[in-house]
This record gives structure tokens, C-alpha cells and sequence, in this order.
């Protein structure tokens, strides 16, 4: 099983190392980080919109706070009158006059960090909005000149998938579909030899038990504990 295993995992790097020069090329970086990015836009752009609704929900929290206020300073505009006719005391007026300035310089404190919120708010969508136009524009010119370089390397990627085929013919399944759901870890290797008398993994390092240095002695194989690869000894 093991020699079946190493001759899929040869012809499988041949094709990891096409998929990695694809990988590499400015197009497929390219047409990625654009593709990324607008796949997380809508999520981002949701943010700005519940802001937006909290910045709207404070503002009109101040307008009512405000004309509150407002209410309140028009039964001081006759406080002569009110003070003569009532005979109410001056000192009272006074402390409720200065309270209203209190919360009229609280309403203006919290009216300029609202504004500077608005203002922080409005440039950020503003520069989500560039950037998501810039990011769609990307996408498409660089989703065709990354179909380019895949078709440029269409005949070996179909070359290298035939070979795969036919070798995977000769590997038992079960240890197939092992291989593979490695593989989907993106471990590469996956399958490493002990060589000599080493008694750790030669892709990690972990240190093997007596236990599984038997088992490797006896011509069978193991998974590492670390990073879950199959190991073999050579004959």
C-alpha cells in the first residue's frame, strides 16, 4: 500500500506545484483579494447601516431633549411677572435657571460628539463605497486574466489529473480517501518516510513511542500525533 501511496503522492506534487505557480501569478492575487473583499462587503456595509441607525436614534433622542429645554426656557421669559405675582423667590429661579444651563452645555457637549460620530460615519462609507467600486472593477478584470493563466496551464493540470486517475486505481480505497482528507488539511507530504534509526517525524519533529518505532520496525505505518501524517519505515 505504502509503495502505491508514494507513487499518487509523486504525481499529486507535480500537480500541487502547477496549482502553486498559478497561485503565485499577480492575476490569481489579484482577482482573490478582490473576490475576498466582496464577498465581506455586504456584511460591512450592514455595520455602516446600523450605525447609521444609532446615529439616527441619538440625534433624535437630542432634538427631543432639546425642545424639552426649549419648553422650559419659555416660562422663564416673564420671570419679573412670575416673581411679582406669585411672589416666588428669587434664589429658586435661579437654581432651576442655572440647571437649565447645566443641561444646555450637556446638550451642546453631546451635539459635538454626535456631529464629529456623523462626520467619522460619513467618510467611512464614503471610503467603503470607493473601495467597493474599485474592488468590483478588480474582480472583473482580473477574474479573466486569471481564466487566462488557468488555460495556459490547462494541458498539464489535464495531464497531471489523468496520471492521478490511473494511479489512484492502484491504491487501496480506504487509504485513498485517508490520503485525501489529508490533503484537504493542505499537509503536504503526506506521506514521509523514518529513515535509518531516526525515531521522530522528519516533518515535524515529534518524538515516536517505543510503541510506534515497533510498529514502523514490523513494516507497518503510523500517524504522527502532531501533524497527522502517515509514516513508514524504509526498507
Amino acid at each position: 500500500m505504502i509503495d502505491e501511496l508514494l507513487a499518487y503522492q509523486e504525481a499529486d506534487g507535480k500537480l500541487r506545484a502547477i496549482e502553486q505557480k498559478i497561485s503565485a501569478t499577480e492575476e490569481r492575487k489579484k482577482y482573490s483579494a478582490a473576490r475576498k473583499f466582496l464577498e465581506k462587503a455586504p456584511e460591512k456595509l450592514d455595520a455602516l447601516d446600523a450605525r447609521a441607525a444609532e446615529l439616527k436614534h441619538m440625534f433624535a433622542r437630542l432634538q427631543k431633549k432639546s425642545e424639552e429645554l426649549a419648553e422650559t426656557i419659555k416660562e422663564y421669559e416673564n420671570l419679573g411677572e412670575m416673581i411679582g405675582q406669585q411672589g416666588g423667590e428669587i434664589a429658586f429661579y435661579k437654581k432651576n435657571a442655572a440647571h437649565i444651563a447645566d443641561a444646555l452645555r450637556g446638550l451642546k457637549a453631546e451635539i459635538a460628539r454626535l456631529r464629529q460620530s456623523v462626520e467619522e460615519a460619513a467618510k467611512e462609507y464614503a471610503a467603503a463605497k470607493k473601495q467597493t467600486i474599485a474592488m468590483q472593477r478588480q474582480y472583473k478584470e482580473y477574474k479573466d486574466k486569471y481564466g487566462e493563466v488557468k488555460q495556459t496551464y490547462a494541458e498539464e493540470i489535464k495531464a497531471a489529473e489523468a496520471e492521478l486517475a490511473k494511479l489512484a486505481e492502484k491504491v487501496p480505497k480506504d487509504a485513498l480517501q485517508k490520503y485525501m482528507a489529508k490533503r484537504k488539511e493542505k499537509l503536504f507530504p503526506v506521506v514521509c518516510e523514518v529513515k535509518g534509526k531516526d525515531n521522530r517525524c522528519p516533518q515535524c519533529g515529534m518524538e515516536l513511542s517505543i510503541a510506534e518505532l515497533s510498529k514502523l520496525e514490523g513494516g507497518g505505518f503510523i500517524e504522527c500525533d502532531s501533524c497527522r501524517r502517515i509514516l513508514f519505515r524504509g526498507k
